[in-house]
């Protein structure tokens, strides 16, 4: 699937991120730009000040200079000696990049008044790859999002709608997972069906079937039957809570009824 060797890290990403940092760190408050590779195959720019575009989206989207920044004759300066990018599409570009080498997206974080820049310098996630590899037509914005459900980030509304209407993904907020449409491209069905696991329809035939089989059954032995089979988006409490979801719900339809812990095949559906 990768047949050609890539840098780890692309020269333009290195110094467009180096760049970025000195021309829109906040002198101000004295701080240092610091760049450090870790040993887990990441790259992190951090500069002091805050990020004065709106979104990092918002900057991949427009093709067009800021008009405002925070040290104007410093980054008119840098665009002469053709350091950054003039038309403001550095960013972008970078994106572009690890798109192409189907790297993850770069992640930017805004906090403690500063901007952190991560740069991933390898394929962290191979399903991930296969998606944008089997998918060259994804817009630049449809796979920031799918990177946001691979890193198991919280995507915004208009990203879950739009990649829902496409039907890229499936689940329910905030446990989104690939969808069967993209399984069936990349050749992931069986993570597919881990992923989503089985649907309330089977999890109570499962309940109604052992109770027929064995005359009574308490939470826990439904439990050690059905939270293997639960879908991994998942943690042990919510498989937990959708076991006892679904034997409210078969009470609440008069098939079965409690007595004190046990469980047991209502009378009338006997």
């Amino acid at each position: 699937m990768f047949p050609e060797e890539v840098d780890q890290y692309d020269a333009y990403i290195v110094r467009e991120g180096l760049n970025n940092c000195i021309a829109h760190q906040d002198y101000t408050l004295g701080g240092k730009i610091n760049v450090v590779e870790h040993e887990d195959g990441k790259l992190v720019f951090i500069n002091s000040g805050s990020f004065i575009p709106a979104s990092i989206e918002e900057v991949v989207i427009a093709d067009a200079p800021e008009p405002t920044y925070r040290n104007p004759f410093l980054v008119e300066a840098m665009i002469n000696l053709n350091m950054i990018d003039a038309i403001g599409s550095g960013i972008k570009r970078m994106f572009n990049i690890q798109r192409k080498k189907f790297f993850p997206m770069p992640d930017y974080e805004f906090a403690n008044n500063n901007v952190k820049l991560t740069v991933t310098g390898k394929v962290m996630d191979i399903n991930y790859a296969k998606k944008i590899a089997s998918m060259p037509d994804l817009s630049l914005i449809d796979i920031i999002a799918l990177d946001k459900v691979a890193k198991s980030k919280t995507l915004d509304e208009p990203e879950i709608k739009n990649l829902k209407s496409k039907g890229l993904i499936e689940g329910r907020k905030p446990n989104f997972h690939i969808s069967a449409t993209v399984a069936n491209i990349t050749g992931e069905k069986a993570d597919y069906i881990k992923q989503r696991g089985i649907d309330d329809g089977y999890c109570q035939k499962i309940i109604l079937d052992y109770l027929k089989k064995f005359g009574e059954g308490k939470k826990i032995d439904f439990e050690s039957i059905l939270l293997e089979k639960l879908p991994d988006v998942l943690d042990q409490n919510q498989k937990q809570n959708k076991v006892k979801n679904n034997l409210q719900a078969l009470r609440k339809q008069g098939k079965i009824e409690p007595h004190g812990k046990i469980w047991k095949m209502s009378k009338t559906d006997i």
